[in-house]
């Protein structure tokens, strides 16, 4: 099942994006719209303290944002276990949004895909669809390097191929400094030119405009 409840986040970007979430949304939202085609109101999917925190993937992930007659064809795209989204949201306009958080640098440095022989060569095929897509010049395997957010861009391009109108948001919270986290947008941003560089991905690819980075300071707006 793709169903995950979780306990209450007691650090890192768990932690502040349950709180911000559920205590006070308006942290992420006044971020994000400004981003999106004139939408004025968010409704958080995920993860809801009333849902135990749970978070989502695969076809109960499609179930929650309203696109389960797609379940085949993700099923056809990606195996089983795909990514479980840390939130997500949609605005009143039908715009689909799939959080991805972070606390630390050190989280963009994901392990490669741990799949299995089968399931890796969909994988793989997956990404190289996306990656060819974009255009990409490919410096390092999507399956490799970079893989927790290469797994995401591909459902991005998956979910915009089949017409919903979804965007990624990268939430890279501040001033976490239990976290040893980037005290300032610039030290994200400046992890981000390598991540781009590494993924062989232009500034102005076909999806980057669905690719929403968003700064929160968990001090004192998150935590609050």
């Amino acid at each position: 099942m793709g169903r995950f409840q979780q306990s209450k986040g007691e650090r890192g970007s768990q932690k502040w994006l349950q709180e911000a979430v559920n205590v006070n949304p308006m942290v992420l939202d006044r971020l994000i719209l400004p981003h999106l085609s004139g939408a004025s109101t968010l409704t958080w999917l995920s993860p809801l303290a009333a849902d135990h925190y749970a978070e989502y993937r695969d076809a109960e992930f499609l179930g929650k944002i309203g696109a389960s007659q797609l379940t085949i064809e993700l099923a056809n795209f990606w195996p089983d276990w795909g990514p479980q989204w840390d939130a997500l949201a949609r605005s009143e306009r039908g715009e689909i949004l799939m959080v991805e958080a972070k606390a630390h640098i050190d989280e963009l440095c994901s392990k490669a895909t741990q799949a299995g022989p089968v399931s890796r060569t969909k994988i793989e095929e997956a990404l190289r669809e996306t990656s060819s897509y974009l255009g990409a010049q490919l410096r390092a395997s999507w399956s490799d390097l970079f893989y927790q957010l290469t797994n995401r861009i591909a459902h991005l391009y998956f979910l915009r191929k089949h017409g919903l109108d979804a965007w990624l948001i990268l939430v890279n919270f501040i001033g976490d400094g239990d976290m040893k986290g980037p005290m300032t947008a610039a030290e994200w941003e400046a992890a981000y030119e390598i991540v781009w560089y590494v993924l062989g991905l232009v500034k102005d690819h076909k999806l980057r405009r669905y690719i929403v980075d968003i700064y929160p300071s968990v001090t004192p707006q998150v935590n609050a």
